[in-house]
């Protein structure tokens, strides 16, 4: 199958600017728009993606990612459900344990019993279907029977959280476009889903990166540095549990993270923010998709190469209109096989 095409826009005020941009995608070819979700850094995303959903016709929408912590469970299930039925059908959930929604309220990631034991409830409660929770019986008895089912994607970096997503998920979002840690990440997820009973290769590969097309190379990798930071934080969890030796999870993964210093929240996802210092212009390329065009075609078949479904640009560059004209004129028609 040709690789699908997603965006992710920050929920920053003002919100008409991100209804904005997902309508440019939506023109540009793009099949998926996702926002953030963290309510004190940006502003509420569940409003504005309603908004969304009402002033788009055919794109799909969702978080990248929620979490089932600062989002009560069936709270955020009845809310994905309201929003499939504004969007005619065209909702799907990204969530994972909850990083700057969690810890900049000074809570830590839901753990990982409690985040699949919320999942194995959120996925079919938000389809309509009856579940057990509280030691009560619950159902949306209100949610329309002939809208497609809400596929919910997974997010996560280790063993523990990729095994939940390979038991419970429609897929696994990757936040990294670097192939070799992609393959070990997937193959974590699918060996889960076959000792589970399910098809492994069901599982869908959704990969999210930093996308900036241009001819300076060198401005494009800092437009993006922020981005390894980000994951660093992901990383870091996992070098305080596993180790860094490579015997659990790959040094492709760890290595870079043993020069991080520090991280500010305050600064989370922003095109310069001062914790990203640390990283390498090759790291910027392996987990990035940056340059002109013809090269990111190259890393984009890559990605498709190994077996990835949709790439999802984090748009939180500077040029957000010229990358998405980028991608909707010379990428998306020839990579997602669309008419030229």
């Amino acid at each position: 199958m040709p690789l699908s095409f997603g965006v992710t826009v920050l929920p920053d005020p003002p919100y008409q600017r991100m209804i904005e941009l997902i309508q440019l995608a939506e023109r540009q070819g793009f099949e998926y728009a996702w926002t953030y979700d963290s309510h004190v850094l940006w502003q509420e995303s569940i409003p504005t993606l309603a908004l969304t959903a009402d002033r788009t016709t055919k794109i799909r929408l969702g978080h990248m990612v929620t979490n089932p912590g600062t989002r009560e469970p069936t709270v955020l299930a009845s809310a994905y459900a309201t929003l499939h039925d504004i969007s005619n059908g065209r909702m799907v959930m990204g969530i994972g344990r909850g990083d700057s929604a969690r810890r900049y309220i000074n809570q830590q990631p839901v753990k990982v019993a409690e985040f699949e034991t919320a999942l194995k409830m959120i996925k079919p409660f938000m389809n309509g279907k009856e579940v057990h929770w509280n030691d009560k019986d619950l159902q949306l008895k209100w949610v329309r029977p002939e809208l497609p089912e809400i596929e919910m994607h997974v997010a996560g970096y280790g063993p523990k959280a990729l095994a939940v997503a390979g038991r419970q998920g429609d897929g696994v979002i990757i936040q990294l476009a670097d192939p070799d840690i992609i393959q070990w990440i997937m193959a974590t997820a699918r060996k889960a889903a076959e000792e589970a009973g399910r098809d492994p290769d069901a599982l869908k590969c959704i990969v999210s990166a930093p996308s900036h097309v241009g001819d300076d190379l060198a401005d494009a990798r800092e437009q993006v540095r922020w981005f390894p930071a980000m994951v660093s934080n992901h990383v870091q969890d996992l070098i305080d549990r596993y180790g860094a030796d490579g015997s659990t999870v790959p040094k492709a993964l760890t290595e870079y993270v043993l020069a991080r210093k520090f991280y500010d929240y305050n600064e989370h996802s922003r095109v310069g923010a001062k914790h990203g210092e640390f990283v390498t212009d090759e790291i910027c390329d392996r987990f990035c998709v940056i340059g002109d065009v013809d090269r990111c075609k190259q890393k984009l078949r890559e990605l498709e190469n190994v077996g990835v479904d949709q790439f999802n640009i984090y748009l939180m560059t500077q040029g957000q209109e010229e990358t998405l004209q980028a991608y909707g004129d010379g990428i998306i028609p020839e990579l997602a096989g669309l008419p030229a």
